[in-house]
């Protein structure tokens, strides 16, 4: 059965999948180059937040809701243009991982918040070196752990359903299964791993786009 559905003719990704695959990569990619070169000055605990460097990572923070929205319309996008030829399996795992990754994403992006809040200059409460500690550490498990390894599960799933449906060529899938095995089975502290998702997407938004401009030509 599996056979006939691979032979059969693949549905065509939609732009509107790309669009919202460019928006999301680009809005999260931008928001974590500013936290994460943020977070040496954050961690140094020097004193109260300059301005225009809590601007900056206030910037960032008021991307990531756009960010979640974008990528939230990417995933009902694939799914409805997937439709029957999406197995149970691989589909409750990617539904399931992209929430979760959202809703880690977001809950990450609140406690950044409240940290830089704490810390501004602007603030007329000081917050103590413990809270501030467990703030930090909070912040990072949501999106370096957890956020994390739902992207790898997101990926690796979309993978499988890309190779069955054949939406995707192999060498973009087979590329996803190792940045998903990277996400998965990384466990050290490295704030520049979450880049490997929103990288990945960006390049199969591209992809999309220049068949869709050569199909169009």
């Amino acid at each position: 059965m599996k056979r006939l559905v691979t032979a059969a003719q693949p549905p065509a990704v939609p732009p509107a999948a790309a669009v919202a695959g460019l928006v999301f990569s680009l809005l999260l990619i931008t928001s974590l180059v500013i936290m994460c070169l943020a977070v040496p000055d954050l961690t140094a605990e020097k004193g109260p937040l300059e301005y225009g460097f809590g601007r900056a990572i206030s910037l960032a923070l008021h991307l990531i809701p756009f960010a979640g929205i974008a990528f939230l319309w990417l995933l009902g996008v694939l799914r409805d243009r997937i439709g029957a030829l999406e197995d149970r399996f691989s589909g409750t795992l990617m539904l399931g991982s992209g929430l979760l990754f959202v809703a880690c994403l977001f809950a990450s992006a609140a406690v950044s918040g409240a940290i830089v809040s704490s810390i501004s200059s602007l603030s007329a409460v000081r917050t103590s070196g413990e809270v501030y500690f467990f703030a930090r550490e909070v912040a990072y498990a949501f999106m370096n752990i957890f956020a994390v390894k739902m992207a790898g599960v997101f990926m690796g799933a979309g993978c499988a359903i890309a190779l069955r449906t054949a939406i995707l060529p192999r060498w973009i899938a087979f590329i996803g299964y190792a940045g998903s095995l990277a996400l998965l089975l990384v466990i050290w502290g490295w704030l520049w791993i979450v880049m490997l998702f929103p990288l990945w997407t960006l390049m199969v938004s591209i992809y999309i786009l220049l068949v869709k401009r050569q199909g169009a030509g």
